[in-house]
């Protein structure tokens, strides 16, 4: 399957909504793979890639992703089989197709084999991006840009700039996504494997140890002489923020 890329946008300020969203895309077309992900990613969202519907299935059983892009031609399995067989095991994750297939019996096939969308080959990239955030904002799983606050830090999602009492802190960019991460999910306790699993792409040679660093640096930033932490380690189970 190979598919035409129509134009390649920047990335501007209206999609600074999208950040920290995990995304799958599954595309055997090595150019259009490279592509689209390169775009996805300057526009902040966290992508993996799979070039077969194999590898697919097996990342998804493994990984837990905000949505899927999944193209329907594709080595091993194709995306319809990839779709029904994460279905039938419980994945509840959105899923667009991606297809050169335009037969209204095709779209059938695909939304019944339990895709959410479907977007025909060849395509535009801010049509795809637009797809996507829809997806992610009818599953709950999209947060508008915005300033995320937790006591005296604040965090602004569009300029990526983190402040304590108004004082600009000095973060490096995997320190703010972190932060970010916690920021969204205020009391709710993470592993470090699943903080990797969410923050870190599965493509990067991270590991638990490298969450830990990455805790122990932010604390240092953000916490300074509290006595209470915001970032709280509970032990044995992971790590959460605290409000």
């Amino acid at each position: 399957m190979t598919g035409k890329m129509v134009t390649m946008y920047d990335a501007d300020n209206k999609h600074h909504g999208f950040k920290m969203s995990k995304i799958l895309l599954v595309e055997d077309d090595q150019p259009l793979r490279e592509m689209t992900a390169k775009y996805l990613r300057s526009l902040k969202f966290l992508v993996d890639t799979a070039d077969n519907g194999t590898d697919a299935l097996e990342i998804l059983r493994f990984s837990a992703f905000d949505a899927v892009v999944l193209d329907w031609e594709l080595p091993g399995l194709h995306g319809p089989e990839v779709l029904k067989k994460f279905r039938a095991r419980g994945g509840l994750t959105p899923i667009l197709m991606l297809t050169g297939k335009n037969k209204l019996s095709d779209k059938t096939e695909g939304f019944n084999s339990g895709a959410d969308d479907y977007l025909t080959k060849p395509f535009d990239l801010e049509e795809l991006v637009l797809r996507i955030h829809a997806l992610l904002r009818r599953s709950g799983r999209h947060t508008p840009a915005d300033t995320l606050k937790a006591r005296d830090i604040e965090l602004d999602t569009a300029t990526l700039s983190v402040s304590r009492n108004g004082t600009v802190l000095k973060m490096l960019p995997k320190e703010v996504a972190l932060l970010e991460f916690l920021l969204r999910h205020p009391g709710q306790v993470f592993s470090a494997e699943q903080l990797l699993d969410r923050v870190w792409s599965s493509s990067s040679d991270a590991s638990p140890e490298a969450v830990t660093a990455c805790i122990g640096r932010l604390r240092k930033k953000i916490d300074c002489d509290s006595d209470e932490p915001l970032i709280k380690t509970i032990y044995g189970l992971g790590y959460k923020l605290d409000m």
